[in-house]
């Protein structure tokens, strides 16, 4: 289902998207998929309150949805579904040319392919103190073993833990990665008084930076806020997990493949590992985001690492705050009006 909404009559109220604004825009038609229903409300008053006129459908773009952005040079995708080489050429078909993608990653499309044939793809930064902040969270759950915590007392069985929890300010943690997420986890991490190291390819703050196999060696917990990319895929595999110290723990707040899934089952497994808190998995896509409570899981690893009691699952939400929903809705128009400014100056 899509439909478009009015362009206002009343004059756009002043703010940062609001700059963006002219006359001439007045008619920009942007084309939104796979937008769910707090998204579309959102969507619908920015849009409408900078003369914007919002195409908005519940749809994922795939092939056969392609012919939807029909009118509309800009489209707004969701993370949630992989984007084909064959429908990227479908939307530059449809008149499509520029992608404004609502997250942070682009490992859900081809960047360079579309860039290939015209389309021109950007990301929509949110604030990163949301993901630092369930990141935080999730390191606590761990070394205070939260989850096993949780579930006897969910059967009324109220009894200590036979081990005892560990407080951070006693650890060394590495953080792999230090971009605007992984600065944040690092602010934060200051607070509780434990020793950080960091690993980046390109250092931008004023960390205690280190070669990736020392933090390893060094860390009692390792978090990984680095993009997926071809050299970063497996970055923690099982040769690495063997260089980390004797039951270490691992936080993934990044993306799922940037853990070999298959090498770090048996370190958790034979205590290699002391455990792991995981918000992405590889193999998530299809599970994640969807109600499968009477069906079967495929993923063998994901069975598996649910049912350790030291492994803490959950599912893509880091993110998902209202602060970061507004953040991503006002950037992914914003760098519509952008592009939209551009070509009026180049006509």
């Amino acid at each position: 289902m899509i439909f478009s909404e009015p362009v206002p009559t009343a004059a756009p109220r002043t703010g940062s998207l609001a700059s963006w604004c002219s006359s001439a825009l007045l008619t920009t038609r942007i084309t939104v998929y796979n937008c769910e229903p707090d998204e579309a409300a959102l969507f619908r008053e920015l849009a409408l309150r900078h003369g914007v006129v919002p195409a908005i459908t519940e749809e994922p773009v795939s092939e056969a949805t392609a012919d939807l952005a029909a009118g509309s040079r800009c489209i707004s995708v969701g993370h949630k579904t992989q984007i084909t080489n064959a429908t990227l050429r479908a939307l530059s078909q449809a008149g499509v040319q520029y992608i404004s993608t609502r997250s942070i990653g682009y490992n859900h499309l081809d960047v360079d392919y579309a860039e290939s044939i015209g389309l021109q793809i950007e990301n929509a930064p949110y604030s990163p103190d949301g993901v630092a902040d369930y990141t935080l969270m999730l390191m606590l759950m761990l070394l205070r073993q939260a989850k096993s915590i949780i579930r006897r007392t969910d059967v009324h069985d109220y009894r200590l833990n036979e081990a005892r929890g560990k407080e951070l300010r006693d650890l060394t943690v590495g953080v792999v990665g230090t971009g605007r997420i992984g600065a944040a986890v690092m602010e934060r991490l200051q607070g509780f008084g434990c020793q950080v190291l960091a690993y980046d390819n390109h250092p931008a703050t004023s960390a205690d930076y280190v070669p990736l196999d020392e933090l390893l060696q060094l860390s009692d917990l390792v978090t990984l806020h680095t993009p997926l990319t071809a050299e970063t895929h497996h970055l923690l595999n099982a040769q690495r997990i063997e260089r980390m110290k004797p039951g270490a723990f691992v936080v993934n707040t990044g993306r799922g493949a940037l853990l070999d899934t298959e090498a770090m089952v048996p370190a958790l497994e034979n205590g290699r590992l002391g455990g792991a808190a995981l918000d992405v998995l590889e193999g998530e896509e299809g599970i994640f985001y969807a109600d499968c409570r009477d069906q079967p899981l495929d993923s063998k690893a994901l069975v598996r690492l649910q049912e350790l009691p030291n492994v803490i699952i959950s599912p893509h939400t880091a993110y998902y705050t209202d602060r970061a929903l507004t953040d991503t809705v006002e950037n992914s128009l914003a760098n519509c009006l952008r592009f939209e400014r551009r070509k009026q100056q180049w006509i």
